[in-house]
């Protein structure tokens, strides 16, 4: 689906619909009592009619059943989403008086209601009675049946039997019967807390849809058979293996979702290898009221876990304004390794506790299924897997019993929940690859997927670029289009034209062909590279791209020896190198004439603002010093970039600084509707020829605004300022902008304060990320044409309109820096160490990129940080090392597998020094007829990255609901094809996900939960904008680390080596440890409340949690190997970001601690974003929707 169509969507934005996103909610059931919140129990059997204040008009397809046999039709978007309540009710408001039937799903006897607790919607009616439970656990099918007549999890009443096929069922272990209170007086009453604002990001499933549910036992499998075989009869006399089983309340069930990470794919279809499963189960959402503690199963011989408490929080998030709880989840620090797969035991001759009652409507003694019913065969799946008559029934490793109402301690007895660890882990995935990698890569191989961004690997370039330069999203592209379009993965490359390579590595050699400039192909333009075969003795070659043949220059001539190559192969870079640079000659030159060196033009605010929080005053002193650190291509030469500067308020001051000068002199522009520069010669100057004028200048200029009481500033003009004097100059350069406050005062580019928190989640929100004035794109367009690209340093303190200031930055390559409420103490490391990289980075200015491709595919589209005058060129002022371009490729006909597929990116840049350059990466990548061979060699933070942007874009032109609707659906989509066409036949319960995508849906759901896509409460509209700038131009390793931040637990530290990362999740946090955090953003160091005195003393000097100060931003440095490793291990952090990550200190349970557990993206988050298991959830519901 496109982003940029308008989604046919049920608008909850327009007419404010009951139970969905209104400030307030009406009790269901009539008001609780006061001492009481909501109670969240299973829904019972039947509810009798509560009160609800909605529209009268139902939905018809509530009432009229459908057919059993009817196909579901499947429909994204719910036009029904009135019976559906996002978070609890409040509990002050009176009952209204119109009634209608419960929203609490009703329970059909003999079909059991699948359609437990969502992630999302929950329910409430009053409490169950002690029958009711039993007969719905006890009673309970789960698995992939036919619907119910009203689709499934959405029956209505019925006393009579339902209408269901006579399948075979599998017999599934015995379900006891659960101990709960009888009635709400012997519960003990929950802490009351404020109701959550609504959570937006999923309202009701329509009726139409299958509910997939969150709750319940997930049978868990590591072993590798193709269907889970049955279980065996109760008299069974093979010896029970071990179980561990994690228990909490079950309080509503749901169907065991089974979760196999395929590797490989199923013969048959056409595709190779058989695969081997590994079954992770779905658990439970951890309910944060109830320790955690391993229940024993039957001759259980397994260790018990240590008891975790957790924090108070049930349901939906806390609202942001609650401190935070009074205590942390304890994690079990589980090792990443490979873990005993949890195997089933015979379940034994049932007891009286354990024999289920016989179901309404089924025959006695009929056997129940781990799965639910047994469905028919079903297009594209193979029949069911025959019993072997002579050894019976197998054990089915991935079923989980569920333990005895009696075994589990009183607060437990009500939920169920199985160890998260069983679910694809990101960290598993990271430190596997890491173990893999313990040689250096090398790129000759075609189709070779690289090791992950968080392995450290040495890169041997043989002919395809290096993954630093390019990452693809799929290593084996799909030959047709229509392949492509099943598959939905998309096509697309993450390029980084100028990554800086580690020491151990070699840049790309710099060749020069001399006057003639580079040899290209005829027709096609493509530079010389490793894909052009040499025909005729050596005296043509054929183009790799086009097939074009071409005569060799005779300066270029050589033979060829008897494998066909060139004898001179590898003594030339472009013939056997993936990376190479060429010098332009002066035809690839603008006006035909070689460029002059660039120059950097500094422009400060000096209005009130800037001078009273320090900014001006450290920009000053601090750029006495950068000076010197200028850009150069030889380190032991001055650099040729010449400098200038500017300040300004309402008003713009250019300042003469050249050497022959004893003072400075000042030259005061003050229409700024008319910008024009007052001076040429002695505005941008060499710094060694005006280093004493220049140090006067800095000096003076604090001085001169101290008193200053001008609050307006300009914007527009400042930038036309520095735009003009690089046209006079006749040269590219970077203008460094350091700027306070909203322009107001009259002036070309004038903005007005538009941020509007009544239009965010509505249709109209889409406008606060566009540009409110066009004055800014075409200045932008100017300034692209001269090669002058914009850095913008912000000092904001309230709204100054990112969306807009950014518009110049974002077009012209430049970088946009924002240090909300600056104060000079705790904010001028970081502004320093940002503007030292950014001065001092390797740039290249005047560019412009193009990318080439073998016929079949071609590049479509563009994400980044540049101005597109065409549809082919790539136009960038200026490219930094830190720069990435994403490009999507689509099919303009059919690909061969024999030839695989070629792609060329050449940058044509002017260097630091003035040099023109093509700097040239190539790479080829396989092709594939079979699904299961491109879903094999996909890299999944590609995807990923990609998936980021195309969304970030897209909230420019749709609600932000559409575009998250529309990931999800393109993500199942993905899923649900190789679950179709790759993977082995299996029930449908289970969620099997290809071994390299494993760690999509947990990714995806970082994405759609980020602040631009679902906001909190005190994320602001200039935050949402920075972020969507800046991630627009972030390459894989960025985002990876951007949208899953590494977490490390600080209890060992050894030196050469990194403690291995645990899971983002308050669960996994130990109030005995202390852990850092990294998002490439931010840094933060969390300490437990029971921290060791000796880790306390090693990191802070103080044994005392209490005297630890959170507003802190950097270590004592102290004399122990811990403390040095310590500050070793953040600093190799902060070496490895684009953007200084200030460090920030959160103790346990102070009020930074709320700031600090939005990171911990795998739970749920304050704005209404999913657990990564109820994400999980959801996607199995949505695949199992696409494929019925």
């Amino acid at each position: 689906m496109n982003v940029n169509q308008h989604t046919p969507m049920a608008s909850p934005y327009g007419q404010p619909q009951p139970g969905y996103g209104q400030p307030t909610y009406a009790p269901l059931d009539g008001g609780y009592p006061a001492p009481y919140a909501p109670y969240n129990g299973p829904a019972s059997a039947y509810q009798p009619g509560a009160s609800a204040t909605r529209s009268n008009q139902r939905p018809p397809d509530l009432r009229t059943p459908h057919p059993v046999s009817a196909p579901q039709p499947y429909n994204q978007y719910s036009p029904v989403r009135w019976d559906m309540q996002n978070g609890p009710p409040p509990m002050t408001q009176a009952p209204p008086s119109v009634t209608a039937p419960a929203v609490s799903q009703p329970y059909n006897q003999g079909a059991m209601n699948l359609s437990g607790p969502h992630p999302y919607p929950q329910h409430y009616g009053p409490p169950p009675t002690m029958q009711q439970v039993t007969n719905q656990m006890t009673g309970m099918q789960i698995g992939s049946g036919p619907p119910t007549p009203a689709g499934p999890g959405y029956g209505k009443y019925v006393s009579q039997p339902p209408v269901a096929p006579p399948t075979q069922l599998l017999p599934r272990p015995p379900t006891p019967k659960p101990r709960l209170p009888r009635s709400r007086s012997d519960t003990p009453p929950p802490p009351y807390q404020r109701p959550a604002p609504p959570q937006q990001y999923y309202g009701a499933p329509p009726p139409s849809q299958q509910p997939f549910n969150s709750s319940g036992p997930l049978p868990l499998s590591r072993s590798s058979p193709l269907l889970p075989p049955p279980l065996p009869p109760p008299s069974s006399p093979s010896p029970p293996p071990p179980t561990r089983v994690l228990c909490l309340h079950p309080v509503k069930l749901r169907p065991r979702l089974q979760v196999q990470v395929q590797v490989g794919s199923r013969s048959g279809s056409g595709s190779t290898g058989v695969p081997s499963l590994r079954s992770f189960p779905l658990p439970d959402p951890l309910p944060r009221s109830a320790p955690l503690r391993p229940v024993p199963g039957p001759d259980a011989t397994s260790a018990p876990l240590p008891a975790q408490t957790a924090p108070y929080h049930a349901g939906p998030p806390p609202p942001r304004a609650q401190m935070p709880p009074t205590s942390m989840a304890q994690a079990n620090h589980l090792p990443p390794g490979p873990q005993a797969p949890q195997v089933l035991q015979p379940p034994r001759s049932p007891g009286p506790l354990q024999q289920p009652p016989p179901q309404p409507g089924m025959p006695a003694g009929y056997p129940h299924s781990a799965f639910g019913q047994v469905r028919g065969p079903q297009p594209g799946y193979a029949g069911p897997t025959p019993v072997n008559p002579t050894t019976g029934p197998q054990l089915d490793p991935d079923a989980i019993p569920s333990p005895q109402a009696s075994d589990l301690p009183p607060v437990q007895k009500s939920r169920h929940r199985i160890d998260p660890d069983a679910i694809p882990s990101p960290i598993q995935v990271i430190e596997d690859d890491k173990a893999k990698c313990n040689e250096p890569f090398t790129t000759g191989v075609r189709g070779q997927a690289p090791p992950l961004v968080t392995t450290n690997f040495q890169v041997k370039d043989q002919g395809n670029a290096s993954p630093r330069f390019i990452r693809c999203t799929a290593y084996n592209m799909p030959c047709t289009a229509d392949m492509a379009k099943q598959s939905q993965v998309p096509l697309a490359a993450v390029i980084k034209p100028l990554a800086t390579l580690p020491p151990d590595e070699t840049p790309p050699y710099l060749v020069d062909h001399g006057e003639t400039g580079p040899i290209r192909c005829n027709r096609c333009k493509a530079y010389m590279c490793p894909y052009m075969q040499f025909i005729e003795g050596g005296r043509r070659f054929q183009c790799g791209f086009c097939s074009c043949v071409t005569e060799v220059p005779p300066h270029y001539f050589q033979h060829l020896d008897h494998t066909g190559k060139r004898v001179d192969c590898y003594d030339r870079p472009e013939l056997s190198l993936g990376s190479y640079e060429f010098l332009a000659t002066v035809d690839y030159c603008k006006n035909n004439k070689l460029p002059q060196p660039p120059a950097f033009i500094f422009l400060i605010d000096v209005s009130y603002n800037a001078v009273k929080s320090g900014m001006v005053s450290i920009v000053c002193q601090e750029l006495k010093t950068l000076l010197d650190y200028l850009p150069r291509e030889n380190p032991d030469m001055d650099s040729v970039v010449r400098v200038g500067f500017v300040t300004y308020n309402k008003v713009l001051h250019f300042y003469n600084v050249k050497g022959s000068l004893a003072q400075p002199q000042m030259l005061v522009v003050s229409d700024v509707s008319d910008m024009f520069v007052p001076l040429l010669d002695g505005f941008l100057v060499n710094v060694n020829d005006s280093r004493l004028v220049i140090e006067s200048l800095l000096d003076q200029i604090p001085e001169m605004f101290a008193d200053t009481r001008e609050t307006e500033t300009v914007f527009g003009p400042v930038i036309q300022a520095g735009l003009e004097a690089l046209k006079a100059a006749d040269c590219a350069g970077k203008l460094f902008v350091f700027h306070t406050s909203l322009p107001i005062a009259e002036a070309p580019g004038k903005l007005k304060n538009r941020e509007d928190k009544k239009l965010i989640g509505t249709d109209k929100e889409k406008s606060l990320f566009q540009p409110q004035a066009s004055f800014y794109n075409s200045l932008a367009k100017d300034c692209v044409a001269q090669g002058c690209c914009v850095d913008l340093f912000l000092f904001p303190n309230q709204y100054v309109d990112v969306a807009t200031l950014g518009v110049v930055p974002v077009s012209t390559g430049g970088s946009v820096y924002k240090y909300t409420y600056f104060q000079a103490q705790s904010d001028q490391e970081r502004f320093l160490n940002d503007l030292r990289r950014d001065i001092q980075k390797p740039v290249g200015f005047d560019a412009v990129m193009r990318v080439r491709t073998s016929t079949g595919i071609r590049a479509t589209d563009f994400f980044g940080s540049f101005f597109m005058s065409n549809t082919t060129d790539v136009e960038l002022a200026g490219l930094d090392c830190d720069k990435a371009i994403t490009v999507e490729f689509k099919h303009d006909d059919k690909l061969s597998e024999e030839t695989g597929a070629l792609m060329q990116c050449a940058v044509l840049y002017t260097s630091c020094s003035g040099q023109r350059r093509l700097r040239i990466h190539n790479m080829a990548v396989n092709c594939c007829s079979q699904l299961a061979d491109l879903y094999r060699n996909c890299e999944t933070d590609t995807i990923i990255n990609f998936f980021s942007k195309y969304a970030f874009r897209g909230i420019l032109n749709n609600p932000t609901k559409a575009v998250r609707d529309t990931l999800v659906n393109q993500c199942a989509q993905i899923l649900a094809c190789y679950r179709k066409n790759c993977a082995s036949p299996s029930s449908a319960g289970q969620l099997i996900l290809p071994e390299c995508m494993k760690l999509l849906p947990v990714y995806l759901n970082c994405v759609l939960k980020s602040d631009v896509l679902l906001p909190g409460a005190d994320v602001s509209l200039d935050d949402r904008a920075y972020l969507r700038q800046l991630i627009s131009c972030m390459d894989v390793a960025e985002t990876h680390v951007f949208f899953y931040p590494r977490l490390l637990p600080l209890t060992k530290l050894e030196s050469g080596s990194l403690p291995v990362a645990v899971r983002d999740s308050e669960e996994r946090l130990s109030k005995g440890g202390v852990y850092l955090l990294e998002t490439g953003l931010h840094l933060f160091l969390w300490v437990g409340a029971s921290a060791q005195q000796e880790l306390l003393l090693n990191i802070f000097g103080t044994q005392s949690f209490s005297q630890i100060d959170p507003a802190t931003t950097s270590l004592p440095v102290l004399e122990n190997p811990f403390s040095q490793r310590l500050r070793e291990i953040i600093e190799s952090f902060r070496a490895q970001r684009s953007r200084y990550m200030k460090l920030m200190v959160v103790k346990q349970e102070d009020r930074a601690e709320l700031i600090f557990r939005h990171f911990l993206v795998e739970d749920k988050s304050a704005s209404g974003g999913a657990s990564y298991v109820d994400f999980l959830c959801h996607m199995h519901k949505e695949i199992r929707q696409l494929l019925s």
